[in-house]
């Protein structure tokens, strides 16, 4: 785990948002430091994707001020967020189906290309060399999350894990200072999980900072070295893992009795 000295990478802080009636968040504020593994948990409806909707630019947020590496951050549109320096995966898979898995991590790294439409479409010299580094580095995000063999597979031909794997290529291929993760262990088996475990633990040990929602809490407690809690679109806990889950409200709202 991180030991906790890291510079503050992305502090939030005051965050409302309201759709309605419904108070989705309420002054949620956390700041989460470079080269760790924040968790932000709770139960269904706690407000957890809103949260992340928001910083990633799908939402707008009501409130709240945004600083990401030491500088004012609007979370507006999605590809401003990316450039931005935040990446994410969603909880149900959002690949290009009918696209290779290379094609996949190639169309993630375009976020970050300088050639532009002009050299894209007259396959310019500058564009023709920047998109063999594309394909390369796509090469390399695939070896290093474990599935190169399925370079030329087509995404939805591969298995549910490998899926998610590739998810998390296409997010590392911007160059993300923060990897957002949207319950990236979802309907994997025990097997997977460990698997899963041992790529994060992996993307933390070169330098990358990582939020993580995740409802498996035996995977939460062992990985992330922070956490907050969210019920109701309220913070009820923030600290390390084994504190919060000793935390009677933490108890209460979401991990019930079998956390005794």
């Amino acid at each position: 785990m991180n030991n906790g000295t890291g510079n503050i990478l992305l502090s939030i802080q005051g965050v409302n948002k309201r759709f309605g009636g419904l108070q989705a968040l309420a002054d949620v504020s956390l700041d989460i430091r470079a080269g760790e593994i924040y968790g932000l948990i709770g139960p269904n409806g706690a407000g957890k994707t809103t949260f992340f909707n928001v910083i990633t630019g799908l939402y707008k947020p009501d409130s709240g001020t945004f600083v990401l590496d030491g500088q004012p951050y609007r979370p507006n549109a999605v590809h401003e967020v990316a450039k931005a320096g935040i990446a994410r995966t969603f909880q149900n898979i959002r690949l290009f189906g009918d696209m290779t898995a290379a094609e996949n991590v190639m169309v993630g790294r375009h976020v970050r290309t300088r050639a532009g439409v002009i050299g894209a479409v007259f396959r310019t010299r500058p564009a023709r060399a920047e998109e063999s580094s594309i394909q390369a580095w796509a090469a390399d995000l695939l070896n290093y999350v474990g599935i190169s063999q399925y370079a030329d597979t087509t995404a939805r031909n591969l298995s549910y894990g490998h899926q998610r794997r590739l998810e998390i290529a296409r997010a590392l291929a911007t160059e993300p200072k923060l990897l957002a993760l949207d319950e990236p262990a979802a309907g994997m088996n025990a097997t997977e999980k460990v698997a899963l475990r041992g790529l994060l633990d992996k993307i933390r040990a070169d330098g990358k900072t990582i939020l993580l929602i995740e409802h498996d809490v035996k995977l939460v407690m062992g990985l992330c070295d922070r956490l907050t809690v969210l019920d109701y679109g309220k913070v009820i806990a923030q600290g390390l893992p084994q504190d919060v889950q000793r935390d009677p409200a933490v108890i209460e709202a979401y991990l019930g009795a079998s956390a005794h």
